[in-house]
């Protein structure tokens, strides 16, 4: 059989309850109803609480006192002279502002407040000069030093104790600046009112004199630098002006008009040499090209190129061949070619000429150009340094004139009164007391509602596991197991006795054709009620007229000695078995009531071997012969698997499940267990429920024999 134990286990004939997705919602007013029933632990959380923080309040906290001193930041306005680079004001920005509240509460400012208002000898700041607490750890951690061989510890020393003090004081302040305005204040926390004023006033005359003293140092500051740099700057000021004056005199150096004049000579110059040069380049071409005609003897454009009077006169003879005209003719051409080189020849000499004299001229301009611009450099820096020096000559006399002008930045618009009353509050304190014990009393509440794994109510049991509940027995009142008999003689219309009966009725009406004769009764675990159910259900069976058996099966633990006298030496179940006696000598009977009990008697077999056996088989196969109800109480079924075995022959099983004990968990596996049997459980009893913790859960008005409505029909 395969079974899924995530989700509730179906029984055999029995649908599975359907999951509602429901379930996971919280029902408030289930919620509500569960605070309500509660509400004696919410109250008396509540009252605790409450005591508890009204004696921190009155008893244990030390009043505090607060004083304010009230300042504003004045806004930037122009100095007497012109030194914003000495001194400033102070910037209205937010950061600025901000900047300021954590200067007040710097370290500097609060080591002059300790240092002026003694605060190294106030207990209340000098955490060493406080005396011990009563309930102090420090002799036992000495006892432990000395155990340990770490001997005695030193004590702090100045530095950390005024280190300590400074954070205390610091600890104390508080600074707000006041919104959309350039108005800020200064607050005190202490012990002591007229002590919070007298430290907020002094804290405030030492945050402006702090301004003062600062703008004052700066100025000084601003002095000696200027004097310094003033006396730098005027002596390099003379050594320039000399170097400047010895350059001059060094050098032969005309105007910067008469070297412009010089530059447009060369600019002269240079545009004749390009001339020669392009008259050069022509001439060249040309004579070349005169040679060349003579050399091919092409006379015709030779005395056209050459434009000579002879030349032309001569070229008809010298075309018709005339020998004297050619003769002639070349000679002539010749004279005329040399005459043309000769003036090349001149050309050239003049560029050479005109090229020595621009080489000459550019060298000349270059060393004066240089000498020039070394001269105007130095007059640029000398005025630089001119200059320079006069701005710091100026700014040295404007802060010469600023010494004992300085003005704080801040202003006191009020100073402080004798501190108000400002903690502890009591009535909050005692309201948030009363908040919070009413807050733990309901996480109490609920903690203990949500987290229980039991079962309260037949109806959880039947949705989780599926099975049909037989009965709901309630917790008999009895002090010991021996009183159980009695209790059932004596209270025969109890609540507990009524439950039985209806547990009778189910269990019989199970099978309305085939009645059950022989009816196992089992649990998850010891103590969960299945051996006194056993019992007073044998005890109403009998009442019926019925001949009934209760067999002690559980022979590891041997409970019936418990509840019946009777000697340990008198056979019982494994003697009867193994015919060792028969089984009216092995059964015996209580006179409180007319049933034959079958006791669990010692062996040196194994429990589960003997219910496994053929013979145990047969020997309950003669009881039916014998008895008209057997009822056989078995051990736990996660303990031993001698239910699981004995289950095999019955007509019916009973499986009880102590009320709000027995978890979810071993119910789930009890079952998972009978499944692998493939044993199908008839039933299941809640067993041993307490009316008034049904009460205290809310359903001591809703459920079976110990609901309000059978107050009527029951003995108490």
């Amino acid at each position: 059989m395969n079974t899924s134990y995530s989700q509730p286990i179906a029984r055999p004939g029995v649908p599975a309850p359907q999951t509602d997705t429901q379930d996971d919602e919280i029902d408030l007013m289930e919620l509500a109803g569960t605070l309500w029933r509660g509400k004696w632990i919410i109250a008396l959380c509540a009252i605790v609480a409450v005591i508890i923080g009204g004696a921190y309040a009155y008893l244990v906290a030390v009043p505090k006192y607060q004083a304010s001193t009230t300042l504003a930041i004045e806004l930037q306005t122009a100095p007497i002279v012109d030194i914003e680079a000495v001194v400033s004001g102070t910037s209205t920005e937010d950061a600025s502002l901000n900047t300021e509240l954590e200067v007040i509460r710097s370290r500097g400012l609060l080591l002059q407040l300790v240092d002026e208002m003694d605060l190294l000898n106030d207990p209340e700041f000098n955490v060493s000069l406080r005396p011990e607490p009563v309930l102090s750890l420090e002799p036992v951690k000495q006892v432990v030093r000395n155990l340990i061989g770490a001997g005695e510890v030193e004590g702090p020393d100045d530095e950390t104790i005024r280190n300590k003090t400074v954070a205390a004081v610091r600890n104390a302040i508080s600074a707000n600046v006041i919104r959309d305005t350039y108005v800020f204040n200064i607050s005190m926390r202490t012990e002591d009112a007229v002590k919070s004023q007298r430290l907020v006033n002094t804290l405030a005359q030492i945050y402006i004199g702090d301004q003062v003293a600062k703008k004052f140092q700066t100025t000084e500051n601003a002095v000696t630098w200027l004097s310094e740099r003033v006396t730098e700057l005027e002596a390099e000021l003379l050594e320039r002006e000399d170097d400047l004056q010895a350059a001059r005199t060094e050098t032969d150096l005309i105007s910067p008009e008469a070297l412009e004049a010089l530059n447009r000579q060369l600019i002269d110059l240079r545009n004749r040499l390009g001339e020669t040069r392009a008259q050069i380049a022509l001439q060249e071409q040309r004579t070349e090209q005169y040679r060349e005609l003579l050399d091919s003897d092409d006379f015709e454009t030779l005395a056209m190129r050459l434009s000579d009077p002879t030349l032309n006169r001569l070229r008809p003879d010298v075309l018709e061949g005339d020998g004297n005209a050619t003769q002639l003719f070349e000679a002539r051409a010749d004279l005329l070619i040399s005459r043309e080189e000769n003036n090349l020849e001149r050309l050239r000499s003049q560029e050479t000429a005109l090229a020595a004299s621009l080489q000459r001229q550019e060298a000349d301009l270059a060393e004066q150009s240089e000498d020039l611009a070394g001269l105007e450099q130095r007059e640029r820096e000398l005025e630089s340094v001119r200059t320079l020096y006069e701005t710091f000559l100026n700014r040295l006399k404007e802060a010469s004139v600023q010494r004992g002008l300085q003005q704080a930045d801040s202003r006191v618009l009020s100073t402080a009164t004798p501190g108000e009353y400002v903690e502890p509050r009591k009535s909050l304190i005692l309201a948030l007391s009363g908040i919070l014990g009413v807050m733990l009393g309901a996480a109490i509440i609920l903690g203990r509602q949500f987290m229980h794994s039991g079962f309260r109510t037949a109806d959880d049991l039947e949705e989780h596991t599926g099975q049909t509940i037989l009965g709901q027995i309630p917790k008999m009142p009895i002090k010991r197991r021996d009183q159980l008999i009695d209790y059932l003689n004596a209270k025969p219309t109890s609540a507990a006795a009524e439950a039985i009966r209806n547990l009778r009725t189910s269990v019989l009406l199970s099978n309305v054709d085939e009645p059950p004769q022989m009816i196992m009764s089992t649990s998850s675990l010891p103590g969960e009620g299945k051996t006194t159910q056993a019992i007073s259900l044998s005890h109403n069976l009998a009442g019926m007229g019925r001949k009934v058996l209760l067999i002690e099966a559980d022979i590891r633990r041997r409970t019936f000695q418990q509840y019946f006298k009777v000697d340990e030496n008198h056979p019982g179940l494994v003697a009867a078995m193994m015919e060792e006696c028969t089984v009216e000598e092995a059964v015996i009977r209580d006179p409180r009531m007319p049933v034959d009990i079958l006791m669990g008697d010692k062996s040196n077999l194994n429990a589960a071997d003997i219910f496994s056996s053929e013979k145990f088989k047969e020997f309950l196969k003669r009881l039916r012969g014998m008895y008209d109800i057997i009822i056989i109480d078995t051990p736990p079924v996660l303990v031993v698997p001698d239910a699981r075995v004995i289950g095999q022959y019955t007509d019916a099983i009973i499986f009880t499940t102590a009320w709000d004990r027995t978890t979810k968990a071993q119910v789930r596996e009890a079952m998972r267990q009978f499944a692998t049997a493939n044993l199908r459980v008839s039933g299941l009893v809640l067993g041993q429920i307490d009316p008034k913790g049904m009460k205290r859960y809310g359903y001591g008005g809703k459920y079976g024999a110990y609901s309000a409505y059978g107050s009527g029909y029951y003995d108490s």
